[in-house]
């Protein structure tokens, strides 16, 4: 009789935890389960500095690749695609000395954002893509030239704060 309900009630917990939905765990609940692949173009930049579109792609790339389950491919015919272009950047100078030195600034850099999921869109003949309006996000960063702090640091910094605020829009709304 003990063995029996010792039986039962390991039976009902074992239900009960199975719960009625397939649950995703980790990571992967916060972003869309039918996306495997993303393309990310290079992406286009109105600034007259050198390699800034260059380097936020690769940052980008890295940040999807580290903290999301999505595959990032070189190919437009990807489960989604994530469009920026990078609108301007902007050194501006907060303090100064009495010789007119820049003793600290900041950067800032603002970008345009697209991300389309073909999954949810359809391939049809002429698929119809519904893209998510363009988001506006910007990052700003210290420049400290006075302790040492290069500009291309600097920009480094932005540049990683940046991609991260682009890998977090990319989640799905609750």
């Amino acid at each position: 009789m003990r063995q029996i309900s010792t039986l039962l009630l390991i039976t009902a917990c074992g239900l009960a935890s199975l719960g009625c939905a397939a649950y995703r765990m980790g990571a992967e609940s916060l972003y869309a389960p039918d996306i495997r692949t993303i393309y990310v173009p290079m992406i286009e930049s109105d600034s007259y500095r050198r390699d800034l579109g260059e380097r936020l792609t690769e940052a980008i790339v890295n940040e999807i690749e580290l903290k999301t389950p999505y595959k990032v491919v070189g190919n437009p015919s990807a489960d989604a695609v994530l469009t920026v272009h990078l609108q301007n950047d902007i050194r501006r100078t907060t303090v100064e000395d009495a010789f007119d030195q820049v003793r600290a600034a900041e950067n800032r850099l603002r970008a345009e954002v697209t991300f389309v999921n073909h999954r949810r869109s359809g391939y049809a003949a002429c698929p119809q893509v519904f893209p998510m309006p363009p988001e506006i996000v910007g990052q700003t960063s210290l420049l400290a030239p006075a302790v040492g702090q290069t500009v291309s640091s600097s920009q480094q910094v932005a540049i990683e704060r940046l991609a991260q605020q682009i890998v977090g829009s990319m989640e799905e709304s609750w």
